[in-house]
């Protein structure tokens, strides 16, 4: 039986999928170093959530053929170890989408509609003064901007365009036929972010998108503007946003990542009422986490034993590898 290396609990319906297809499922999750890295010398799969897998680890791994991520990022792993050995790297592509762009939704929704307000007084018995919660807005017919126009990109448009909004799209990489063809507008960074009411993050983590919006694409923003980030920290400047929302520069914000994760507890952000946290958990419904195990552990079998049935898009560096798509 082929050995694959669990470093992370994943959903039952993921495991039985290495099971039914020969492979050995070796839970690694809370396993000491050295253990760790003497079982991995054998594996020939790694299926990971959230652990750091460096050079460190990797280079103990003597059969490794595939390290497959149960999620779309993978800042966690050594791709350039992988891609140096010829080691795929598989990402849940399509299982994600659905609940990350419910999550944006709700997000948009709780600030524009001002919840948190709402909730508090009707809990404090103050139910009559509704009048004293200060302006609040609908989502219908609002100017939409979505950075990022890959599957959640799009999943967000879908849910956008059911409340009679106007997408707007930033995406560099995307042809604009394929923007166009999702009823959505492909629009220029600075045009994008000054004509936009809602703001949604979809982009990796990387040089050019580090501090992607930072003080000065905050104050071009409309100061009725709501951003949400549910792609990776560090594309919005947290200390910049503090200072958008302290000083009305925006609306509101939501944040599913951050900077450093987790958070300091003394984070500026904390002490604010214009903004909605999650702990990286957009995807992390239970349909989404039965998705991500099987999609993971399909990427795993698939890419070992018929790669006729493999997801090609699935592998990060196809390229690398040869992989005809």
């Amino acid at each position: 039986m082929k050995k694959v290396a669990l470093i992370g609990k994943i959903h039952p319906e993921g495991i039985s999928i290495l099971s039914n297809n020969k492979c050995e499922a070796i839970d690694l999750t809370d396993a000491p170093a050295e253990e760790l890295k003497e079982i991995l010398k054998n594996v020939e799969a790694i299926a990971i959530r959230t652990a750091i897998l460096d050079e460190e680890l990797l280079k103990n791994c003597h059969t490794l053929k595939i390290v497959a991520r149960h999620g779309v990022g993978f800042d966690n792993i050594d791709l350039n170890f992988l891609n140096n050995n010829g080691i795929a790297l598989a990402i849940t592509g399509t299982a994600n989408a659905v609940s990350v762009s419910e999550h944006v939704m709700t997000m948009f929704l709780y600030l524009c509609k001002l919840i948190n307000q709402s909730d508090r007084l009707v809990k404090n018995g103050k139910f009559i003064e509704k009048t004293s919660i200060p302006d609040y807005f609908e989502l219908y017919q609002k100017n939409i901007l979505i950075l990022g126009f890959g599957r959640t990109g799009k999943a967000l448009a879908k849910r956008c365009l059911g409340f009679e909004s106007k997408v707007f799209v930033y995406d560099p990489f995307v042809d604009t036929s394929i923007i166009l063809e999702n009823n959505c507008y492909p629009i220029n960074f600075e045009e994008g972010i000054k004509i936009a009411d809602f703001i949604s993050c979809h982009m990796p983590l990387n040089e050019k998108t580090k501090n992607m919006i930072s003080k000065n694409e905050l104050s071009l923003m409309k100061n009725t503007c709501i951003l949400v980030n549910t792609s990776r920290g560090g594309i919005v400047n947290e200390k910049d946003l503090t200072w958008a929302l302290r000083n009305k520069k925006i609306y509101g914000a939501g944040l599913d990542v951050y900077e450093k994760e987790p958070p300091d507890k003394l984070n500026p952000l904390f002490n604010l009422d214009n903004i909605v946290l999650s702990p990286h958990n957009a995807a992390l419904t239970l349909e989404c986490r039965k998705r991500m195990a099987v999609e993971t552990c399909e990427n795993i079998v698939y890419y070992l034993n018929n790669k006729i049935k493999l997801n090609v898009y699935n592998i990060i560096n196809r390229a690398n590898l040869n992989l005809e798509i």
